[in-house]
């Protein structure tokens, strides 16, 4: 594929960073070799000289040594090398590419950082932009300041609806000729436990958007940071980098929901090309991740082998299964009759339609502490924010069955409160409406008398 059509001028127009080349020579050069050009501090001067990471179970990582010096030096753009070949065979086993042989991949500062820079890649002020509506919010604080037109796609408890993803396409080629400005460059989809809605798209679906995305000539920006939170019993659906036999997949993963958020490791994975300038932008922007937390994070992966990491991973689907389905048996109590929902099948979170109530912003933000209950209004996930939103998203990632209880207890006597407070309001702009249409009537007629 001629990758160059999707970029935008700025990223067709970096270029290597001298130093970085060098830096990445000198970590395969042989041992005999006298560098001079690095501007890398000297280990030597480092205060931290080793440290022990301690297991749940007990097992210790020590970080001693030249682990150590590895944990605190400047390291290679793209990524630590021992963690940059897990990643790579754990992608392989897990998606198995149909392009693996051209494809890449880089370690970023989480996922959101992989994220931005493709963005940042594709897009140019005013363009068209595919995108599932709810949507996850940090993408969109990405996109909006572009001022893209923004081509709305349905989604319901399958994903998004290919249905309504080719009416959008369809909509940017009259008479089937398209207008460059009209057409855009990507769809960006979450395709397991979707945030905010939970939802995760099915695979007969996933194949026909993938078609889609074929037929109209669109990259796939696939987020997935929840593929191994999902619940069910079934293997996961096929990944879109699993379809991807055209080269139109960047895959964004996350060590942040099954490991640790704070440590910030994230991976991309995707066609060479489309790499190589996500790591010329990523050498500009912040030289290279954080050394520590990958060398944590590849041990862990070495300490664990491949069936520690899967029983890691069962314990957390476990964890967070119980803390959801604790929310859907309290939501069944207090919320049945006044919001409506999807079962979420992966994810953190529940997405709440609230019946009566026009718009929950004041509701949330304003009353909801008072009422000792707070959740996420749903403009935060709406490419319009200032339209009014029925919606809200609740987490039970963080709390127990007996906080759960507690807020959608608290949620209902708010939301019935706000039922209230909006119908007094609506009832008094029709009181006002009805006596200012009298006076028009009185005036009328005096003047006519």
């Amino acid at each position: 594929m001629d990758y160059k059509k999707f970029l935008n001028d700025v990223a067709k127009n970096r270029q290597p960073l001298v130093l970085r080349e060098l830096f990445a020579l000198q970590q395969s050069a042989p041992k005999d070799v006298v560098f001079l050009s690095a501007g890398a501090p000297n280990p030597d001067t480092f205060p931290i000289k080793s440290g022990t990471i301690t297991l749940h179970d007990g097992t210790a990582i020590q970080l001693a040594g030249d682990k150590m010096v590895q944990c605190l030096q400047y390291g290679p753009t793209p990524g630590y090398p021992p963690l940059l070949q897990q990643l790579g065979l754990l992608t392989a086993t897990l998606h198995s590419p149909p392009r693996w042989q051209e494809s890449d991949v880089l370690v970023t500062t989480g996922s959101q950082q992989g994220l931005q820079m493709a963005l940042e890649m594709l897009l140019t002020p005013g363009q068209t932009v595919v995108i599932e509506e709810p949507c996850y919010s940090g993408v969109l604080s990405v996109i909006s300041p572009y001022s893209p037109r923004y081509l709305r796609v349905s989604s319901d408890g399958e994903g998004i609806i290919p249905e309504s993803l080719s009416a959008a396409l369809d909509s940017c080629t009259p008479d089937n000729k398209p207008k460059a400005a009209s057409v855009p460059q990507f769809l960006y989809t979450v395709p397991t436990g979707a945030n905010p809605t939970g939802v995760v798209t099915s695979e007969a679906r996933r194949r026909h958007i993938y078609r889609l995305c074929c037929q109209h000539d669109l990259l796939i920006l696939e987020d997935d940071p929840y593929y191994f939170l999902h619940y069910h019993d079934k293997p996961p659906p096929a990944s879109y980098l699993r379809l991807d036999v055209e080269g139109r997949v960047l895959r964004f993963d996350s060590f942040s929901k099954v490991v640790c958020a704070g440590l910030r490791v994230g991976w991309v994975t995707g066609p060479r090309q489309l790499i190589s300038k996500l790591n010329l932008h990523k050498g500009t922007a912040v030289i290279s991740t954080s050394s520590m937390p990958q060398v944590i994070i590849s041990e862990l992966l070495r300490v664990w082998g491949r069936e520690g990491f899967n029983q890691h991973v069962s314990l957390l689907r476990q964890s967070y299964k119980h803390r959801r389905d604790a929310m859907l048996d309290a939501a069944n109590k207090h919320l049945k009759g006044i919001c409506e929902w999807h079962v979420p099948e992966a994810g953190m979170f529940l997405w709440l339609k609230v019946l009566g109530v026009n718009d929950t912003w004041d509701m949330v933000l304003r009353r909801g502490v008072l009422a000792k209950v707070v959740l996420v209004p749903g403009h935060a996930f709406m490419t319009d924010p200032t339209r009014p939103c029925p919606y809200l998203r609740a987490s039970f990632s963080t709390a127990d069955a007996t906080l759960i209880e507690q807020g959608m207890r608290n949620l209902a006597e708010l939301i019935e409160r706000e039922v209230e407070l909006q119908g007094n309001k609506a009832a008094g702009h029709r009181t006002r409406n009805t006596m200012l249409r009298e006076a028009d009537t009185k005036a009328a007629l005096t003047t006519k008398h």
